[in-house]
C-alpha cells in the first residue's frame, strides 16, 4: 500500500512540475509574426507553450464562455477593445509591468500590459493621387469627390475597434451618420486590410483604411510598389492608436509562468523584433523603430486621445454595423 500512495504521490508531483514547466496562451495575434517571439521564449525560459491561435474576438468570447474552467493563463489580443472587453476576467497586474510602458500604451488600470502600437493611416495610389486630393479628416471621405473611390473592410477587428472608438468620440448617431455616408458614397468592401492595398496598387481603388504596418510589408518586397500612406490631421479619429497586449486569466493555476511571459513580451528582444519584423511600434522606450514608422514624438502629437479602455463595447459596433448592412 505504501508502494501504491509513493507512486500516486510521485505522479501528482511530476504533473505539478509539467504544469510549472508550461503556459498556456490564447493568441489573437497571427502565428507568422509571433511563432518566432513564442518560440524564442521556450528556448530562453525552458517553459513550454501551449498555443491555441484564433482570431481575437473569437478567442474573448470563448474565454467569457470557459469561465472559470479556462484552460488558458494568457490571453495575447490583437486590438485593446478586446482587452476592455475581457478585463473583468484578467488578474491584477502588478504596477511595475505598466509603469516601464511609454504613457500613450499604458493600461492605467494594470488589467493588462500592451505589447505593441499600431496607428490607422490612409493609404493611397501614388500615380493617381495629388498631394492636394488628400483629405484632412477621415470624415472628408464622404465627399463627392471621393465617391467610388475609397475600400475598407467592415469585417476587419483593427476597423471594427476604429468604429468603435468613433462612437466614443463622436457619439452614436455621429458614427452611424459617417459609415451611411461612406455606403451612400460607394466606398468598396474588401477582406482585409492586405486587400485594399492590392486593390490600389491594381486600380480598383485610389485610398484605402488600414493599419500603418502593412504597406511595409509589400514596399520591402518591391521598393516601387505605387502605393504610399499618410495620417490625416492631428488629433482626428482616423489616426486612432491602437495596441496588442496580453493579460493573465485571473482563474489560472499557473500565473508565475503568465508573468513570465507577459515580461518576456515586454523584453527588449521581443520588442525589437516586433518592431522590425512586424512594423509595428515598440511600447517601451530604447528601442530602434522600423524605418516605416513615424518617429515617436510625431505619432504622439497626430493621435487622438482616446482610453484603450473605453473602446470595449465591441458588441454596440457589431450591432451598428448590422444596423447599416455591413454585415
Amino acid at each position: 500500500m505504501k508502494k501504491i500512495i509513493a507512486a500516486l504521490l510521485l505522479g501528482m508531483s511530476v504533473q505539478g512540475a509539467a504544469l510549472a514547466n508550461e503556459v498556456t496562451i490564447y493568441s489573437g495575434r497571427g502565428e507568422a509574426l509571433i511563432g518566432p517571439v513564442i518560440a524564442q521564449f521556450e528556448a530562453d525560459t525552458g517553459i513550454k507553450a501551449n498555443v491555441r491561435y484564433a482570431g481575437t474576438a473569437e478567442l474573448a468570447t470563448l474565454l467569457q464562455e470557459e469561465g472559470d474552467q479556462s484552460p488558458a493563463d494568457v490571453f495575447w489580443a490583437q486590438d485593446g477593445g478586446a482587452l476592455g472587453a475581457i478585463a473583468p476576467l484578467f488578474a491584477d497586474l502588478p504596477a511595475e509591468v505598466n509603469e516601464g510602458v511609454a504613457a500613450p500604451f499604458r493600461n492605467v488600470n494594470n488589467k493588462w500590459a500592451p505589447t505593441s502600437g499600431r496607428s490607422r493611416v490612409l493609404v493611397y495610389s501614388k500615380e493617381r493621387v495629388e498631394e492636394a486630393d488628400l483629405p484632412a479628416s477621415i470624415d472628408d471621405l464622404t465627399d463627392e469627390k471621393y465617391k467610388g473611390r475609397v475600400a475598407w473592410a467592415p469585417t476587419n477587428g483593427s476597423f471594427q475597434a476604429f468604429v468603435t472608438a468613433y462612437r466614443v468620440v463622436h457619439g452614436e448617431e455621429a458614427a452611424k451618420a459617417w459609415l451611411e455616408g461612406m455606403i451612400s458614397n460607394e466606398t468598396k468592401v474588401y477582406r482585409n486590410n492586405g486587400t485594399q492595398i492590392e486593390g490600389i496598387a491594381n486600380g480598383e481603388v485610389d485610398f484605402g483604411l488600414v493599419n500603418n504596418y502593412y504597406l511595409g510589408r509589400y514596399v520591402a518586397n518591391d521598393a516601387e510598389f505605387p502605393v504610399d500612406q499618410t495620417h490625416f490631421e492631428a488629433g482626428d479619429i482616423g489616426n486612432l492608436l491602437n495596441v496588442a497586449g496580453a493579460g493573465i486569466v485571473a482563474s489560472s493555476d499557473n500565473q508565475e509562468n503568465a508573468r513570465k511571459f507577459i515580461d518576456y513580451l515586454l523584453s527588449t528582444t521581443s520588442q525589437q523584433y516586433i518592431t522590425l519584423e512586424g512594423n509595428e511600434y515598440p511600447v517601451v522606450p530604447g528601442i530602434i523603430l522600423n524605418s516605416t514608422l513615424e518617429p515617436f514624438d510625431t505619432l504622439v502629437e497626430i493621435s487622438p486621445e482616446v482610453d484603450i479602455d473605453q473602446i470595449s463595447d465591441l458588441e454596440g459596433t457589431l450591432a451598428l454595423l448590422r444596423d447599416v448592412g455591413l454585415l
